[in-house]
């Protein structure tokens, strides 16, 4: 590794940072990147919260850059680490810890905080804003145990969270100041249609009111207006609007204001600092909005670069609420005045409404209500103050003869400019996705998401990224284009498998290679999912890629947010020994062990683990690994059974114990999980299991498919078996049936939704011969395995490098 790189801090790990980081590393290499962020997570998409909040995408789904991404770029991450402020002096930032980290640049990015009001009770139990996932993740606790929520706020985040809260179940209030919704972003007519439509879809609301105080013992139990009135409520969310966190600026004595003070290349007062996102203050403007965030660092990305760029001279800022059903967009002024040309259309049957406003004929703003398919197209307009023309009229009200539309939309394409954002989410150019187009021959929005990030994220941007392919490749373009496993290959998994099959095919490189992938080294998506299927397909011959694997995969223990590891040992069938629990209580004490959890699926987690002791516990506990890291079988729980309960008919921890100790070790396309049960009182709760096993006075009955987890599903019943050979091969055989049929991370439940219980049972249970030509192969797979553990521990390369290293780069390696 060079050390003539400069020593680059960004002090933030939201998208404001990263994605100058990514238009950094697109410019040079000559940084040697250290990135601080104070939640414990990797770097995400806080405009995509509403949808983690309404059940529509999970954590994992807003993760814009995962561990590997920094990794793969030799960036060093400090999650849940808070910077504190900059030592001009000694040229270091210090971090709460007590870290010090030199520097040569430093970008802050902050970010903003949300605003509570400064009333009495604000500090009650129940009370939260709503800005980050550990917000949105109390909301969802929330839920569970409380009925009646009041969202202050009728901003788009406010409506955003409270559409939430309604489709969690609980009865919601949102509580405004002023009379209309979004009174910053919408007329008053939009405002109105909106409140209707979000009144159908179970939203109640105070209008005009203000809140007082919160009022309640330790717990919030109601909102007290100015008028004396009560709006009953034991959660409350506020969302009031943010301020910028000028922390780190203001304790490092950066200039700020209500934020920091930056010119128009993001300098700050402190020479080689930074700022970048909604901590900044640019010509008296703080900007709450995403795409102001990415126009300002493509400026800083360039500048910090030595790349010629003009300086930033402000955004006009759009907005779109992120509501499912409820599409709402507006830009630049809306507010018509008498010095306005109002150009307007509502249409109460289909719930649309249509607002432009001129000023000296130039277009300034404009509001849509139900039909949003021109916000790109009005947004490029209104930025490029156009002029109105009759052929412009006609073509964005509607008027104009048929037949004109496409050519119009690629003419409208045409004149965009090159350094025109298509993506506001994640800041991407039109000229960005040309090129893409031009010089990679993709020719699908799935291959320029994966290629550039555009449309990755809200996807409001993906009518003009088709625009553009239409318009780049004119005949060429397929609207409805063939879609792969990602946006490397257009092929899907059956078709991979088979090539793989018929061409021996034995490595990731290899088929990327032979498949003519797109993106010669793949993604984090294609790539452990190509190991997966080589290793199914060839048990004994593939050579695991370590580095195609998760981090968490490749170390064999799940990383934490402090960066020490947890230890599972396994424990078959949920049942230990007392010699067993005091050598984890030894090794727990000796190595510092910061708690040991009962898991759900009745072991022992040994938390906060540093990763240079990982092979010296698992050398002590001389246990097997339980697998709790990978996508394998991790645990089979299982109640006492016939053995010790007066209601068991059979002996649960006997079996649980038998099919972990058989099973144990094999790939899954995902993560695994089964239960035993002595009888069907369910005590090991089989119902959520992938499969789930229920004891009766005839033998056994195997259900499949059930899932505890986000998307939950009771199991559905397979067959019942008499005796415990059949039940071993039934579950071997639909085990590998699902290795070899399952998408890469597709659980079960997921999979016999697919599938269909009727397939899935005429292959396992009605087909002998199928049933144990399964079983052979399966056989065939276990008889490779080993465990990791003891794999490393007799291998000092592997342990030197994955464990003795500090460099995360390095594990790459």
């Amino acid at each position: 590794m060079s050390t003539n790189k400069k020593k680059l801090v960004v002090i933030g790990n939201g998208m404001a940072g990263i994605s100058t980081v990514e238009q950094i590393l697109k410019l040079t290499t000559n940084f040697d990147i250290t990135v601080f962020g104070s939640e414990p997570h990797p770097n995400y998409n806080r405009i995509m919260l509403s949808y983690v909040l309404d059940g529509s995408k999970t954590m994992d789904d807003i993760v814009l850059n995962d561990l590997n991404w920094y990794s793969e770029h030799g960036i060093k991450l400090h999650t849940g680490t808070t910077v504190t402020h900059i030592d001009e002096a000694s040229r270091e930032v210090v971090a709460e810890n007590g870290q010090r980290v030199p520097y040569d640049q430093i970008i802050i990015a902050t970010g903003s905080k949300p605003f509570i009001l400064p009333i009495p009770g604000s500090d009650k139990e129940g009370v939260i804003g709503f800005r980050d996932i550990e917000d949105c993740n109390q909301m969802l606790e929330a839920a569970k145990n409380y009925k009646k929520a009041a969202v202050i706020g009728g901003g788009l985040l406010g409506l955003e969270a409270a559409k939430g809260l309604v489709h969690l179940g609980m009865d919601v209030t949102v509580v405004h100041l002023m009379e209309d919704l979004m009174e910053r972003q919408l007329d008053s007519t939009a405002a109105a249609m909106l409140r209707a439509e979000l009144e159908r879809q179970g939203i109640k609301f105070a209008m005009g009111v203000q809140t007082t105080e919160l009022i309640g013992e330790e717990r919030v139990q109601g909102l007290k207006f100015k008028d004396g009135t009560v709006l009953e409520a034991d959660f409350v969310v506020m969302a009031v609007g943010i301020k910028p966190n000028i922390a780190v600026a203001a304790a490092s004595g950066i200039e700020t204001n209500r934020g920091i003070i930056v010119d128009d290349f993001m300098q700050t007062s402190m020479l080689n600092v930074y700022s970048v996102g909604e901590c900044n203050e640019h010509r008296g403007v703080c900007y709450g909005l995403v795409a102001p965030l990415f126009e300002q660092g493509m400026i800083l990305a360039k500048h910090i670069c030595n790349v010629d760029t003009a300086g930033y001279e402000g955004s006009v800022v759009s907005t779109k609420l992120k509501i499912s059903g409820v599409d709402v967009f507006s830009t630049g002024e809306f507010i018509d005045g008498p010095e306005h040309v109002v150009i307007a259309q509502k249409d109460e049957w289909k719930r649309t409404y249509k607002k432009i406003l001129l000023k000296n004929n130039v277009m300034v703003g404009a509001v849509l209500f139900g039909d949003i398919t021109e916000s790109a197209n009005l947004q490029k307009l209104i930025k490029q103050r156009t002029e109105m023309t009759d052929e412009l009229y006609a073509q964005l009200m509607g008027t104009g003869c048929c037949g004109g539309g496409a050519e119009k939309k690629s003419s409208s394409v045409d004149t965009m400019a090159d350094d025109e954002i298509v993506c506001g989410c994640n800041g991407v150019t039109k000229k960005a996705i040309v090129d893409v187009i031009n010089d990679q021959g993709l020719t699908t929005v799935d291959e320029i998401k994966a290629c550039t990030g555009a449309t990755r994220s809200c996807g409001g941007c993906k009518p003009v990224v088709e625009q553009i392919l239409q318009y780049v490749l004119g005949d060429g373009f397929k609207k409805t284009a063939k879609q792969g496993i990602c946006g490397c290959t257009t092929l899907s998994r059956d078709e991979i498998v088979a090539e793989i099959k018929s061409k021996g095919l034995t490595t990731t490189k290899e088929i990327m290679h032979v498949l003519d992938w797109n993106q010669k080294e793949g993604c984090s998506k294609c790539r452990p999912a190509l190991n997966y299927y080589l290793g199914m397909i060839n048990p004994d011959s593939h050579v695991d890629e370590k580095e195609s694997r998760f981090v968490n995969e490749r170390m064999n223990a799940n990383i934490q947010k402090d960066g020490t590891y947890t230890v599972v040992p396994r424990m078959y069938g949920g049942v230990t020994t007392p010699e067993d629990l005091k050598k984890i209580a030894d090794v727990s004490l000796k190595y510092d062990v910061k708690a040991v959890k009962v898991t759900g699926g009745q072991r022992l987690d040994l938390i906060g683990v540093k990763k240079e002791d990982l092979p010296k516990v698992w050398e002590e506990l001389d246990m097997p690994s339980g697998y709790a890291y990978a996508k394998s079988l991790r645990t089979v729980k299982t109640c006492v059974g016939s053995q010790f309960c007066r209601f068991g008919t059979q002996d649960s921890m006997g079996m649980g114990a038998l099919l972990e100790r058989k099973f144990e070790r094999l790939d899954f396309p995902a993560k695994f999980k089964m239960a035993v049960n002595g009888c069907p009182r369910n005590c090991a709760e089989s119902c959520t299991k992938d499969i789930g096993i229920v004891g009766n006075d005839g033998g056994w009955e195997i259900f499949i498919g059930g899932n505890g987890g986000i998307k939950a599903r009771l199991a559905d019943s397979l067959c019942k078996v008499k005796t415990d050979e059949e039940l071993i091969e039934i579950c071997g055989a639909m085990m590998q049936y699902y290795r070899e049929t399952g998408n890469y991370l597709e659980r079960t439940s997921e999979w016999v939704e697919r599938l269909g219980l009727e397939q899935i049972r005429a292959v396992v249970v009605e087909d002998e011969a199928n049933r144990k030509a399964l079983m052979e192969r399966i056989e065939f797979a276990l008889e490779q395995v080993e465990d990791p553990w003891k794999k490393v521990l007799n291998d000092e390369k592997t342990q030197r490098a994955l464990f003795n290293q500090l460099d995360p780069a390095l594990l790459q390696k």
